[in-house]
């Protein structure tokens, strides 16, 4: 009984670790981008297509 209680803390501490980590570092981002936005890909993306390369119509 006393390993099962033994691995079950273990895997416990490792989630808790990974997710203390993963905010840390969410934190950090935000931080250095000066912005709690999630990404900018969604605001300098997403406009009307370009024209095709010359050559490269099918």
């Amino acid at each position: 009984m006393q390993d099962q209680s033994l691995i079950f803390g273990l895997a416990l501490a490792t989630f808790a670790i990974a997710i203390a980590a993963l905010l840390v570092m969410r934190i950090r981002v935000a931080a250095r981008k000066k912005s709690p936005e999630r990404s900018a890909f969604v605001e300098t993306h997403g406009g009307p297509p370009r024209e095709n390369r010359p050559g490269t119509e099918h």
